[in-house]
């Protein structure tokens, strides 16, 4: 599969939200193309480089859907997208406008994973963080009863590195992840 890729420096996991302020010129016209086109743009995480300009990146990443767009007061282009299937990049190109497409293939759909009962604490603090979270997460499909789900929101929004972060988006375990999540919640002070 052929897919235009958008190095940035977060992660981005199946099933999450991702809110974007488009204003170069390369991105303006490959999300013009996906939405006339309804196809999905693929999102990786820098290594090293900025966002405006080169970049090495992670070579797994998540293809992103359009689900909404706005003009913003400031005249940018505002998009939120959302995260669908983990992918491999297999090799990249640099198009004349700078756009980066990759050949990538599509690493296995996860199943959902029924949440064993000793985290449905997990799942119960979840939803209320969520719900504070308001309109990021409102429009976002919940699965309170799937480990990978919940130990994805739970990789989105702790405060662990960019490295932390893609190592989760790596693991193909819904158990081993979401035991990570609830080792690294467990330091965090509220």
């Amino acid at each position: 599969m052929e897919v235009s890729l958008f190095p940035l420096h977060t992660v981005l996991y199946p099933g999450g939200p991702l809110p974007l302020r488009i204003f170069e010129k390369r991105y303006l016209d490959m999300i013009s193309r996906c939405m006339k086109s309804d196809s999905p743009f693929g999102v990786l995480l820098i290594k090293e480089g900025s966002e405006t300009g080169t970049a090495e990146t992670c070579d797994v990443g998540t293809l992103a859907k359009i689900t909404d767009w706005y003009q913003g007061s400031d005249g940018l282009l505002g998009v939120t997208a959302v995260g669908q299937q983990r992918f491999r990049v297999r090799s990249v190109r640099r198009e004349d406008d700078g756009l980066f497409v990759g050949e990538v293939d599509l690493l296995p759909v996860e199943s959902v994973c029924p949440l064993p009962e000793k985290y449905q604490p997990l799942a119960d603090i979840l939803s209320g963080v969520l719900d504070d979270l308001g309109r990021l997460y409102e429009d976002v499909d919940k699965n309170y009863g799937d480990a990978g789900w919940i130990s994805y929101r739970y990789a989105e929004i702790l405060p662990i590195t960019p490295p932390q972060k893609q190592s989760c988006l790596e693991t193909d375990d819904p158990i081993e992840r979401l035991e990570s999540m609830r080792a690294v919640l467990e330091t965090v002070r509220f």
